[in-house]
């Protein structure tokens, strides 16, 4: 291992209050998938002109309908908007990086299950609240170079977004220093984006979804990769996610990232494991065909799932849902809050080992992280949800737990 590279911790955000609800609608938003289970949340049309149109202006307008994530209101059943505060707007965990010269120092979400790396920045509006964030300031930074004409933006599903323009500048991540890395600098960011304690995101999917037009920009991973001071038998990233909770656990919960390298500490003389990946979607997907409950084999032919360290839940098919909460005594499904719930009094020797394969190994979650965040009236909301009409499982933080990733 190169001695410049280190672990890159994970740091727990202390101000971070876990909710189950606020969590499901954050990727109900993210991934952009209608739910199939009951609940106030659904996917909706609405319409958007585009166009000449309005006063004066009788012909050549365009209408489309757009489906959007909007919320029944629960005194009517009418539709309505989804509001910033139902959505879970904090990152659990941040991890420190360094951009430009000399250095300012950010707070990043490591996320892959997306592509941008994108800072709040001296550009956003004076409206818009930088209290408690550390800004990037392109003019502090002698080797900043702006890509003109070049902006980028990322939608959710409830019509929320962030957008602004591009540059370049050195990035330090771990000790390895991205020379010529693109930025985005945030200059808009509605109030989804702006009310977490991060200073942005960090992407570690496969550029190809990447936002910046009018041509995407390489991502931090597949610049380090084009370096040469990475070797070729290192072109890789970890991802060894403990828990804050673990404190007293052999590891004491260490929860970090390396990148160039395997950490033979997490190994702990095991040997890696590894799956082809499908990237045609920019995702690190591969193959689930199986799943476990228990003694229980589950057949899902044809299933592939997506590792995603930005979500913090499990999100699987319904029936595979429905075989795992029908293993755990009185749990239960609520409507309005949208999700299975475990009661909270549970012990751990009454809750079913679950596992979920990769390319042909079952890799099993902990069983502490079946459950996620308390949901009141005794019970707690639980880590593994239903992935609606997506194609695929979404395996984040609840499952990543229990594995090192590579």
């Amino acid at each position: 291992m190169p001695h410049s590279l280190t672990r890159v911790q994970r740091v727990h955000n202390p101000k971070y209050q876990p909710s189950g609800p606020k969590s499901y609608v954050f990727l109900l938003n993210k991934y952009n998938f209608a739910p199939t289970k009951p609940g106030p949340y659904f996917q909706g049309g609405k319409v958007q002109q585009k166009g000449k149109h309005g006063l004066g202006r009788l012909f050549g307008g365009k209408a489309q309908v757009q489906k959007v994530l909007q919320k029944r209101n629960a005194t009517d059943g009418q539709p309505g908007d989804v509001p910033a505060e139902d959505q879970q707007n904090d990152s659990q965990y941040l991890c420190t990086v360094t951009i430009g010269t000399p250095p300012q120092t950010f707070k990043l979400d490591f996320d892959t299950g997306s592509a941008d790396l994108w800072v709040w920045s001296t550009e956003l509006p004076k409206s818009t609240s930088t209290s408690g964030h550390n800004v990037f300031d392109p003019k502090k930074s002698s080797t900043f170079k702006k890509t003109v004409g070049s902006t980028w933006k990322i939608s959710y599903g409830d019509g929320s977004n962030a957008s602004g323009d591009v540059g370049t500048d050195n990035v330090n991540v771990g000790g390895l220093v991205i020379q010529k890395q693109s930025i985005e600098l945030a200059k808009s960011l509605s109030a989804q984006f702006s009310s977490g304690v991060g200073d942005g995101l960090l992407g570690l999917a496969y550029g190809s979804i990447n936002t910046v037009t009018p041509k995407p920009v390489a991502t931090p991973v597949e610049n380090m990769i084009a370096q040469t001071d990475i070797p070729k038998t290192s072109e890789l990233f970890t991802a060894y996610l403990g828990s804050y909770k673990d404190k007293n656990d052999p590891d004491h919960g260490a929860s970090f990232y390396t990148f160039g390298y395997l950490d033979e500490k997490a190994l702990n003389g095991q040997t890696p494991y590894y799956t082809p990946i499908d990237n045609s979607k920019g995702f690190w997907q591969f193959k689930s065909t199986t799943a476990s409950v228990g003694s229980k084999k589950i057949q899902r032919a044809g299933n592939t799932a997506i590792a995603d360290t930005g979500t913090t839940l499990a999100l699987v098919d319904d029936n595979l849902c429905k075989a795992i909460y029908d293993a755990i005594p009185g749990s239960k499904y609520d409507d309005q809050q949208q999700g299975y719930l475990i009661p909270s009094d549970i012990t751990v020797d009454q809750l079913p080992v679950v596992s979920f394969d990769v390319g042909g190994k079952e890799f099993a979650v902990q069983k502490e992280d079946l459950t996620f965040a308390d949901a009141g009236d005794g019970f707690t909301y639980g880590g593994i949800q239903s992935r609606g009409n997506l194609p695929f499982d979404i395996l984040g933080d609840t499952w990543l737990k229990g594995i090192y990733a590579v």
